[in-house]
């Protein structure tokens, strides 16, 4: 592959007291040949509004964060894919790092994560997702996953279903090949463990995909997510 073309997509919904600032991170890397797509899950508040004037595409989806990744996804012209949530903030060399890991020959990544936020235990819980992320060569949407436009079509998106679309989608990349995991860190809100506690969101977020792994229904799931600590 040539030198990468990114497309950098972003799911929203009702994102928008910080929408800006995640946009206005990214201008540098529009300016550096990359183009940002946000894609709307029907917002309620001003979030596509705000986004017009800082992305070079803002669309809209049926809401659910795999349903419109998929729908940036079809609307991208770059040949690597960036999947990025409305609340994390990437590296300045962010880029040049995604760059040099799929001219290397990686078909996907993601990078380490720091979690920003006031409350004691956010720098253990990144750890523990880095670590976790390394061992296992699973990714969490968290960490900014990127993929070849060739590996996503191949494995034919992110699965249509309401909840865990980033665990099993990872999963299924890395029956092909192990991610390229990138040192660098993404910023990403701690908002979700302010809220609701650092003890009772990590048990939360852990039963939640325990019973996934089990078994249980992703629509069950989902519907009791919906009265638990959000992941954004």
């Amino acid at each position: 592959m040539n030198t990468p073309t990114l497309s950098i997509i972003i799911p929203t919904l009702n994102e928008a007291s910080g929408i800006i600032q995640v946009l206005e991170n990214l201008q540098e890397f529009r300016r550096q040949g990359a183009e940002v797509i946000v894609v709307d899950g029907g917002s309620s508040d001003r979030t596509a509004e705000l986004a017009l004037s800082l992305a070079d595409r803002v669309t809209s989806s049926q809401r659910g964060r795999g349903l419109q990744l998929n729908a940036g996804a079809d609307k991208a012209a770059g040949n690597v894919l960036l999947f990025l949530h409305a609340d994390t903030i990437l590296p300045p060399s962010a880029l040049a790092l995604i760059r040099e890991a799929v001219s290397k020959g990686a078909s996907w990544g993601r990078f380490d994560v720091h979690i920003e936020g006031s409350i004691p235990g956010l720098g253990m819980v990144a750890f523990m997702m880095n670590w976790r992320s390394r061992l296992t060569g699973i990714a969490t949407g968290d960490q900014a996953i990127f993929v070849t436009r060739e590996a996503f079509k191949r494995l034919g998106g992110f699965p249509a279903i309401p909840l865990m679309e980033d665990i099993v989608f990872s999963s299924s990349m890395r029956e092909a090949d192990r991610p390229a995991c990138i040192a660098e860190k993404v910023k990403t809100s701690g908002r979700r463990w302010e809220k609701h506690g650092l003890l009772r969101t990590i048990l939360t977020m852990w039963w939640l995909r325990l019973r996934f792994f089990l078994g249980a229904s992703p629509d069950d799931l989902a519907r009791e997510y919906a009265c638990a600590p959000h992941e954004t």
